[in-house]
């Protein structure tokens, strides 16, 4: 099976790649922006015409997306969220080569759910944020592309690489400096949110397996269970072996609601400036769009794809720990 794997260098990439790299019967291409891809192609700028002479090339039987940025304004959410979809969807239309295509979106394309509920596929999108915005709209256009194609919303994905400014990763960081620096308490905003976080490694294997279904539409990628940032915290502390306090910060300065950016280390004037400032994403109260619950129905996947989680959060926890601890 020829693959074409674009965005391999990204935090999902890059395990996707791993994944990809181990089954004998893949021959893999991975198409990019960086010196390291097989090919080098930005779809934000690049044509739809030179990414077909592209596929007509090399003739895979699987595209898989996931390349996007979560960072930036709305314009440049666009460029490379919507647009290069856009240009990867063409480009296919165009070419004679009739692969597959897996597209990664996200759970932002949700946005809020109502607490102790399952999101499933068929839930009304109603993202809280330009992010949501730009990966709703890149599924649109995949599935009314007429292509034979599965979009993954993939929902708050963890463990090794986890980057440093996601909840878990600006949480391992906060309590590395606590101990790097020997406080004895730990001070921390926005531990209220529950998200359902599922491993990047099972991530993986989720794009592997439906690159090989026949499975089309929007398939949800979690565990089915939320979990409260603040037991994240806990568990995060026991595997680190962290035995200050945590001190949870409810109220936000001036009222404003805090979200999962919010949280710091308050001892340093930067960390401070950070929990008095507004929450990341703007005016949304929190920076994914996705309010204070989310929790996937993952019965699609299971059904469909014949896949379940594998890793636990506490693996995935001690991974992001491994890490951080390196900085130490």
């Amino acid at each position: 099976m020829r693959v074409l794997l674009i965005g391999a260098n990204g935090y999902l990439g890059r395990y996707v790649a791993d994944r990809l790299l181990a089954d004998p019967a893949v021959q893999l291409t991975a198409l990019g922006r960086g010196d390291d891809a097989d090919v080098r192609f930005d779809l934000a700028t690049g044509s739809p015409g030179a990414l077909t002479r592209f596929f007509d090339a090399v003739h895979p039987n699987v595209v898989i997306n996931c390349a996007g940025t979560t960072r930036g304004g709305a314009r440049e959410l666009t460029r490379h969220n919507t647009v290069a979809v856009a240009t990867v969807c063409e480009s296919l239309r165009r070419s004679g080569c009739g692969a597959r295509l897996v597209q990664l979106g996200c759970a932002s394309e949700y946005g809020p759910s109502q607490p102790g509920s399952s999101t499933a596929e068929d839930a009304v999108p109603r993202p809280g944020g330009p992010y949501g915005v730009s990966k709703l709209a890149a599924t649109e256009l995949v599935l009314g592309s007429g292509l034979d194609a599965v979009v993954l919303r993939v929902f708050s994905p963890v463990g090794p690489g986890t980057p440093a400014g996601s909840p878990l990763g600006r949480l391992a960081e906060a309590m590395r400096r606590a101990m790097q620096s020997g406080d004895g308490e730990l001070k921390l905003g926005g531990l209220g949110v529950q998200r359902d976080f599922v491993d990047v490694r099972d991530v993986a294997r989720a794009v592997h397996a439906a690159s090989l279904s026949a499975a089309q539409g929007v398939v949800n990628i979690g565990t089915g269970r939320a979990v409260r940032l603040r037991d994240a915290a806990a568990v995060l502390a026991r595997v680190a072996g962290y035995g200050g306090a945590l001190h949870e910060l409810d109220a936000p300065p001036h009222g404003r609601p805090m979200g999962l950016a919010s949280i710091g280390h308050p001892r340093s004037e930067s960390s401070a400036e950070q929990l008095a400032a507004p929450p990341a994403g703007g005016p949304f109260p929190y920076p994914d769009g996705c309010g204070v619950w989310q929790q996937a129905d993952v019965r699609t996947a299971r059904d469909r794809l014949g896949w379940r989680p594998r890793i636990n959060l506490e693996e995935s926890l001690a991974d992001i720990w491994m890490e951080a601890a390196c900085r130490i």
